[in-house]
């Protein structure tokens, strides 16, 4: 059984790394988050000690480290928000622990650099959440594509309308400068996910960037991709609309739907799996999709229609 502590533990992602702790047979001893709405734990380690103040939950740590090998904290998984995972992370591994972090790993890639020279100095290790990675319909889609001519390139089209309130804007993922923006915050996992399935990235171009919507168009070795991201409820289509939901996600691939509507409730259990057999996603592996955002963030938008997304030529009409 490995022991884990929990940074983060009132956030939207971090009952899932709890239901992902509990069914691969771990024990969740610490938890911290300046925020106390943490009920949710008691589903999970009623036992779990928690934390409102950092220090205390240092001091935990320290004396859990010093406590003997049963009770010392293997793994800190890190869900606070994204700002704060670099600093989480630098934490983790200097307490004597492996880390788990969510994605983002961070906002800038030089700071995967950084943090690829504490895992040296520390002899600790940085897995990662790439949870796309393991869906199997993804899995599927890459085995067919590497099985096609190198040099084909693929037509996709990738739309993800995920609406919220007027709480989003007053929180840290409105700031920018804590969550990194629209794409880094909802898209990172789908950038991703692209790259792995479609090679090097040769091209990053940003049309459209705004505070709740962006539109832009990404070449790799095997796709051109038109993509767009967006908050605002005006966007999901009239008629799924109007059944009630608020999000809209579709993905094509040379105008082929891939299946994204089942597989998704396990892929945090499926990655604690992989990382307690050695087998996790580290910090490497984060480097392009980070590095696309990073882009994203800080392009001018270009005019290039012919490359725009279908529904951002709805908006700009």
């Amino acid at each position: 059984m490995k022991n884990f502590a929990l940074m983060g533990a009132a956030g939207y992602i971090a009952p899932r790394h709890m239901q992902a702790i509990k069914e691969t047979q771990g024990c969740l001893v610490a938890a911290f988050d300046p925020n106390d709405s943490v009920g949710i734990i008691d589903s999970y380690f009623p036992e779990a000690e928690f934390f409102t103040a950092f220090e205390q939950f240092s001091d935990a740590m320290s004396m859990l480290r010093h406590a003997g090998e049963k009770q010392a904290v293997d793994y800190t998984a890190i869900c606070s928000p994204n700002h704060l995972h670099d600093a989480h992370i630098r934490f983790a591994l200097r307490s004597g622990t492996d880390a788990i972090c969510e994605k983002p790993v961070v906002l800038n890639s030089c700071e995967i650099d950084k943090l690829k020279e504490l895992e040296k100095d520390t002899g600790q290790q940085i897995n990662t959440i790439l949870q796309l990675r393991l869906h199997p319909s993804v899995i599927a889609l890459r085995e067919k594509l590497l099985k096609q001519p190198g040099d084909k390139k693929h037509e996709v089209d990738l739309t993800y309308i995920t609406s919220r309130g007027n709480w989003y804007a007053k929180s840290w993922k409105g700031d920018s400068k804590k969550s990194g923006g629209i794409a880094t915050n909802i898209g990172v996992h789908f950038y991703d996910m692209l790259y792995f399935l479609f090679g090097e990235l040769q091209e990053n171009t940003v049309h459209y960037n705004s505070d709740i919507k962006a539109s832009g168009y990404l070449e790799y070795e095997r796709a051109r991709v038109r993509w767009i991201l967006s908050l605002d409820i005006e966007d999901v289509p009239a008629d799924i609309r109007a059944t009630g939901q608020r999000t809209y996600r579709s993905i094509t691939c040379d105008d082929e739907e891939i299946e994204f509507s089942a597989g998704f409730t396990d892929l945090h259990t499926r990655s604690y799996e992989e990382i307690l057999e050695g087998n996790g996603f580290g910090l490497e592996d984060n480097r392009v999709a980070i590095e696309t955002v990073a882009h994203i963030r800080t392009a001018q938008p270009k005019k290039s229609p012919a490359d725009y997304h279908p529904y951002l030529k709805k908006i700009l009409s």
